[in-house]
């Protein structure tokens, strides 16, 4: 993956606020105004002190000075009424542009593969959104706040020195070039330091997440002091590189404090002695002194303004390699939606493996329109990866996956996944209602439907036990249900969405008996004109289907119904004799 740079963070900066080109344009032009107007102030006190230098002090030469207090009056109120239009337009210029990156982000997020979310961190995702959106505040902060007044202060100072003292605007151009690039280096020295800390409050944020979303877990086991001290490791990795960090800019400062100091007494030694040579008047003095003081304050935030536009791109950095790095499954170029006629599925010599694990090899497998098939067969034998391909969670390496003679890596992925619906084995929910979990399954559907498709799922026997019934929040994950509720929410969804091709993944899996006989009927009736594809490793719920498929390391071994596969005393008779002797057996 192609490394990020400055230059890649804070040109997406760029041209994220270039969407609002008249919004960026006015902010900078009033913040240039304001500063210009600032920059005019030591000419008025340079004319100030001229005339005081030249005049008697008497009640009449008053009016002398009314012009020069009526421009100084005139700069200030015109630099104030600049900020307050520049404030106005920024407020609403950088949350504009915060919440379209965010989007931005969001959605190309949700574009990355399966495999993707299984090596990621939800934590340390949603922490690298929220830090990109708060790098482009503090990167827009900077240079409207900080570069570009600094700059402008330079150049007016530059001029204005050289029309006093062309020697002085030399020396000083001098010490700028010094100044600027002792910056650069520090601050690309600094900047390791601020990366390794964005990288580490990532890992703070995954830990976090990690073990809040496992906390019951944690109780079972009791392992808080455990998981207390993973935590305190990885915060004190953070606190030091934090503490390296700070440490590299208050260095930073120290050598800027220093700079400064010598350049002060430099300027104000050879002013004072030009202006007993009579080189500069009174008033020339003023000037330079007023003007430095000036680019000094300007000068100083130089170093603190590298710093936060460093920590920007240490913040943004990891969000930018996410949005660069390419989407493991695209749809092809040109690709058409997918029509489903009559729901036909077939495997036609599919290799696919994890790296170096061979999963499936040269699997293939033919399903009619409307036919029910079972996948069974051990652990590890490649039936869910079968439905996973099915799904183009994964590209397969050689051979095709077919929907009605449809190759679906030439059809756009949305319509693939909507034209199948999934029943899984453990579903999770949203933190919403109950009627919003169900509504996912078709999201322009009635409330009428949405009641309708639960009451056949029977979700409406807990439902109405519930205090406020459909509009009852779920909890994280669906945490506030059991695992029975949740996989008859998951049955509601999938009868609503009505798609012509059904997945059931272990779907009674989470039922106790009385809920699984509640629901057979359902997902029979779910079934009805629909291709099947169920995975069951508790095998008395697929004796019904129309052929069951035995695989095994990647192939299919056997293939046919529940009577006939016992008959051939193979993997599957095995699998049930292990079963009707144990489990089941145990259960009657």
């Amino acid at each position: 993956m192609k490394q990020v740079t400055v230059k890649d963070v804070f040109v997406l900066f760029v041209r994220a606020a270039l969407r609002h080109p008249w919004w960026t344009f006015f902010t900078l032009l009033f913040t240039a105004g304001a500063i210009g107007l600032e920059t005019a102030q030591p000419w008025i006190i340079k004319r100030l002190f001229d005339l005081l230098e030249g005049t008697t002090p008497t009640v009449a030469t008053m009016a002398l000075f009314l012009p020069v207090i009526a421009a100084f009056v005139l700069v200030k109120v015109s630099g104030w009424v600049c900020w307050r239009i520049q404030a106005l337009i920024n407020d609403n210029l950088q949350p504009t542009v915060m919440a379209e990156l965010e989007s931005e982000a969001f959605d190309y997020l949700l574009g990355h593969s399966y495999q993707f979310y299984a090596d990621t961190f939800a934590g340390s995702l949603v922490k690298k959104i929220g830090r990109l959106a708060r790098a482009f505040e503090t990167f827009a902060d900077e240079l409207t706040f900080r570069m570009l007044p600094v700059t402008i202060v330079l150049v007016s100072a530059t001029v204005g020195l050289a029309l006093q003292w062309p020697l002085l605007a030399v020396l000083f151009v001098a010490w700028t070039a010094v100044y600027l690039f002792c910056n650069v280096l520090a601050a690309r020295w600094a900047v390791q330091a601020d990366t390794l800390r964005a990288e580490l409050d990532s890992e703070v944020g995954g830990a976090l997440a990690d073990a809040v979303s496992n906390a019951v877990t944690i109780k079972l086991f009791p392992a808080h002091g455990y998981e207390r001290e993973k935590l305190d490791e990885v915060l004190g990795r953070r606190a030091r590189a934090q503490i390296r960090s700070w440490l590299r800019h208050d260095t930073i400062f120290a050598i800027q404090g220093v700079l400064m100091i010598v350049i002060e007494v430099v300027l104000m030694y050879l002013g004072v002695r030009a202006w007993i040579a009579g080189v500069l008047s009174l008033g020339d003095l003023a000037f330079i002194q007023t003007f430095m003081a000036l680019v000094f304050h300007k000068v100083w935030e130089i170093s603190r303004s590298f710093r936060h536009l460093f920590g920007a791109y240490a913040d943004g950095k990891e969000m930018v390699e996410i949005l660069q790095q390419p989407h493991g499954v695209r749809d092809a170029r040109g690709a058409k939606p997918l029509r489903v006629t009559s729901g036909a599925v077939t495997f036609r010599n599919v290799t696919f493996s994890f790296g170096r694990k061979p999963v499936l090899e040269r699997f293939s497998l033919a399903i009619r329109p409307h036919e029910k098939v079972a996948l069974v067969g051990p652990s590890g034998a490649g039936k869910s990866t079968i439905t996973k391909l099915l799904f183009r969670f994964y590209d397969v390496q050689e051979g095709k996956v077919l929907i009605d003679g449809q190759d679906i890596a030439k059809v756009t992925q949305d319509s693939l996944r909507s034209q199948i619906a999934l029943v899984p084995q453990e579903p999770v929910l949203f933190h919403r209602t109950l009627m919003e979990n169900i509504r996912y399954g078709r999201r322009d559907a009635t409330d009428e439907e949405v009641i309708a498709a639960a009451r056949r799922a029977h979700c409406d026997e807990f439902i109405a036990a519930l205090p406020k019934g459909y509009g009852t929040y779920v909890g994280e994950r669906g945490i506030k249900l059991s695992g029975g509720e949740r996989q008859r929410v998951a049955i509601a969804r999938a009868i609503l969405k009505n798609a012509p091709i059904l997945v059931l993944d272990e779907a009674t899996s989470s039922l106790d008996s009385e809920s699984e006989a509640l629901i057979q009927d359902s997902l029979h009736a779910l079934m009805r004109d629909k291709t099947v594809i169920a995975i069951a490793h508790r095998l008395s719920t697929i004796m019904e289907m129309d052929r069951i498929v035995v695989v095994e390391r990647g192939r299919v071994v056997a293939t046919g119904t529940h009577e006939t596969l016992l008959q051939e005393k193979g993997t599957y008779a095995t699998l049930w004799n292990i079963q009707a002797g144990g489990f089941l057996g145990s259960e009657a």
